[in-house]
């Protein structure tokens, strides 16, 4: 639906029909902060949107999936949150923050603007990996009125590795966190997840490379201890009050070279785990896994990503939007 609201807004990144608004919010301990809220329309009045949260080292780019939600009469919201992307400022370091509540002013502004702004009275929350456990567990705190249903995609649940590096490890983190939040956690990053996507190497996608570079962002302690406090209260069980939709790979590789797991399966978290902590999001959870997908399944190749949406229509059809009855 548009509104007035769109004087205050610019043409996005992305060019039309996208336009996105700063949204400022109060200076850190780095100076200015701003999130960036990025809309898309359909083509007539609807009282129904998505509110969408990216990843770690990621934005919001993926405009097929925009498009999927608007043909279906959603106005759709990209948040770009804090540090990252849109919102990306040179003083900053890119992505960081100490804990994942300080998200929620953020959350909590574009919220406002979907709902008591532009009107729309049944919103759809939609995370991806780091974003989908961000949105989820401030969707379990705040519980809006408004809030339909959740689709997260690839959600970053648990610590990759095995149950000994979690158990030894995770107290380490949380050390490292509280007294040296800046001490980088060393990794080795292949580069070979954004090469399967950018259409520069072997993708079809175009996407800013600064904002989400091939060799990602530098992992903080500070960061990581922040995330694994918010695994912590999801494995306690969260309620989320609305149906939730978790989609994911069919199955996790650690390709040594780029080849068709590379293009065809999860590389960055382990599906393993997106399966067994799926449930702690609520009571009304449904979990489909795409054979062939990749971590960002709505950037999957074209048969698997034809799946993905099939299988989000169906389960909004069953659970979301039924069809509505004749009186004939």
């Amino acid at each position: 639906m548009t509104t007035d609201a769109d004087v205050e807004s610019v043409t996005d990144v992305l060019g039309e029909p996208y336009l996105a608004e700063t949204i400022p919010l109060p200076p850190d301990d780095e100076g200015e902060v701003v999130a960036t809220l990025v809309r898309r329309t359909t083509a007539g009045p609807s009282t129904k949107a998505v509110l969408h949260l990216h990843g770690f080292a990621d934005y919001f780019f993926q405009t097929g999936y925009a498009d999927w939600w608007t043909e279906r009469g959603y106005d759709f919201y990209a948040l770009d949150l804090r540090k990252h992307g849109r919102s990306l400022r040179p003083h900053q370091t890119p992505n960081y923050i100490t804990d994942l509540r300080d998200y929620y002013p953020e959350i909590d502004e574009a919220w406002a603007r979907v709902t008591e702004r532009d009107g729309h009275t049944e919103v759809v929350i939609s995370g991806h990996s780091t974003g989908a456990l961000e949105i989820a567990l401030w969707a379990d705190d705040r519980r809006p009125a408004e809030l339909a249903a959740a689709v997260m995609n690839s959600p970053w649940l648990d610590l990759q590795g095995s149950p000994l590096v979690r158990l030894v490890g995770t107290p380490i983190v949380k050390q490292l966190g509280a007294y040296q939040p800046m001490r980088e956690i060393k990794r080795h990053v292949t580069g070979f997840y954004t090469r399967s996507l950018h259409l520069d190497h072997e993708g079809e996608w175009d996407f800013n490379l600064l904002w989400k570079p091939v060799q990602s962002f530098t992992i903080y302690a500070g960061w990581l201890r922040a995330v694994r406090e918010g695994h912590a209260r999801l494995h306690r069980g969260l309620t989320l009050p609305c149906p939730v939709l978790v989609l994911s790979s069919g199955r996790s590789t650690l390709p040594a070279e780029m080849g068709e797991d590379v293009h065809g399966t999860d590389i960055v978290l382990d599906v393993a785990q997106i399966r067994r902590w799926a449930t702690a999001l609520g009571p009304h959870v449904t979990y489909v896994a795409i054979e062939g997908a990749r971590h960002d399944v709505v950037l999957s190749r074209e048969e698997p990503r034809a799946r993905v949406y099939d299988a989000i229509s169906t389960w909004m059809t069953a659970w979301v939007d039924p069809p509505k009855r004749s009186l004939l």
